[in-house]
């Protein structure tokens, strides 16, 4: 789309169900590092979708992590991020929606929301076209209009800009998706969500061609891709041993529920061809960890939102606390990082007690503070690597610590801005950055031998 706000996610959502009641098995994807657009795609496919990001993996990863995930569907469907040009550092390409086409040699629908504006979108398309040699763009959706004005417009964009208008959508105010302070709200925060997504689908049968956008997605060039394995570690070719099951696998709990929901899919597959076997618990709803675990992983999500029931499920808070009193290797991100602090603002900015693993106090700051893209520099050695060793990853909350740690240094990629972060040893990471594992897959391996050393 041209901006955020243009009706990507909701729009992405209905022609993926639209897709399905035609009887084909779509795989869906977004561009960048967001967590709750891929949810949202994920609850109406039922399998997982992925993130595609350029700024961590590069060309010719980001290659072979889409034809993988997507060599098994019918055809793939990949969401954009923000504007259809907007890249790192805000005035580069890099990691934009056109990179991520580019790359994948993707032909691209761009989404206009039609609000306050006729003719002038013929502008707007011609500007988007022109900006680069190949936009990628070969058809147009208008959102938030009629099929009145989709007919009128229709043969004059398609004389201008010589590219199709694949159809329109309707304003649908009963499909709407509500947002808050992070972005959309979760999936299973919406009752009725299969029925808004149902409904939406109904409405896109008939307003989208859909025979043209399929015929749209055969054209697409064929994707060649090195295997994944070619991208894992050196030190991981020396214990192959996993794939025969010579070693058993390593048990690492992953705290996974309303509060924490905020997973890179990719990062869980690489723990587990790393030698992982993945455990989920609620630190909401379960009383205990599970049992004989070698490892933890506390992601992100909306801790702030459940601080309470949190707080006074103190049988789960105390197993944690036994747990890593002995040893107990972790990794804590964002919102499991502020679970671990010693007390939590909720967003009335009241402090409840919490696991007080690490030290500090997580509080409400109003605002987005650290945001977006950060290449972290280890500055001492600790579980993760050595000092000197970098790994890609991105921040976006609107809550601090006071005790934020100086385990690494993260650097805004072709800013001047940086500062410290993380609290590290040799057991344990933990902070705000939300590391992609791929953009280091040796940072992975070294938490999961960390975790097989304390089976020993």
């Amino acid at each position: 789309a041209p901006n955020s706000g243009s009706g990507k996610t909701l729009i992405t959502c209905g022609l993926l169900q639209a897709l399905k009641n035609r009887g084909l098995q779509p795989a869906s994807f977004k561009c960048g590092p967001d967590y709750i657009d891929p949810l949202f795609h994920t609850k109406v496919l039922g399998v997982p979708s992925r993130n595609l990001d350029t700024y961590f993996t590069g060309r010719d990863l980001t290659c072979a992590l889409f034809g993988t995930h997507a060599q098994n569907a019918d055809l793939a469907v990949m969401e954009g991020v923000m504007g259809f040009y907007d890249g790192v550092a805000g005035v580069t390409c890099v990691a934009s929606s056109w990179e991520l086409a580019d790359v994948t040699d993707t032909p691209v629908i761009l989404v206009i929301n039609m609000r306050g504006m006729s003719l002038s979108v013929a502008a707007l398309i011609r500007g988007f076209q022109q900006m680069k040699p190949d936009s990628h763009i070969r058809g147009v959706i208008l959102n938030q209009t009629s099929e009145f004005m989709c007919r009128q417009l229709r043969p004059v964009i398609e004389d201008l800009c010589q590219i199709p208008v694949l159809g329109y959508v309707p304003k649908v105010t009963d499909c709407v998706i509500e947002s808050r302070h992070l972005g959309l709200v979760t999936p299973d925060e919406l009752t009725d969500l299969q029925e808004r997504i149902e409904k939406l689908a109904e409405i896109l049968e008939q307003t989208l061609d859909l025979d043209a956008i399929l015929r749209l997605a055969e054209d697409a060039p064929a994707l060649s891709w090195e295997p994944l394995q070619q991208f894992l570690p050196e030190a991981y070719t020396t214990k192959s041993t996993l794939e025969n099951n010579e070693i058993p696998p390593i048990r690492i709990g992953v705290a996974r529920d309303e509060a924490f929901c905020f997973y890179y899919e990719d990062n869980l597959d690489l723990l587990r061809q790393l030698g992982a076997e993945i455990l989920y618990f609620s630190p909401l709803h379960d009383r205990k960890l599970p049992e004989k675990l070698q490892g933890l992983l506390f992601g992100g999500g909306y801790p702030e939102l459940y601080a309470q029931a949190l707080s006074e499920n103190t049988g789960m808070l105390q197993d944690i606390r036994k747990q890593i009193a002995g040893g107990l290797p972790y990794l804590a991100e964002c919102g499991g990082f502020m679970y671990l602090h010693e007390s939590m603002e909720d967003m009335e900015q009241k402090h409840w007690p919490m696991a007080g693993i690490l030290s500090g106090k997580a509080f409400y700051t109003g605002k987005l503070g650290r945001f977006g893209y950060v290449e972290l520099t280890a500055e001492q050695d600790q579980m993760l690597g050595r000092a000197g060793d970098c790994i890609r990853a991105h921040e976006f909350h609107y809550f601090d610590s006071s005790d934020n740690g100086n385990a690494f240094h993260a650097a805004k990629p072709m800013r001047s801005r940086g500062w410290d972060c993380m609290q590290a040893g040799s057991s344990y990471a933990a902070g705000f950055p939300h590391l992609y594992y791929y953009s280091n897959p040796e940072f992975a391996l070294n938490f999961v031998d960390t975790c097989r050393r304390y089976q020993g």
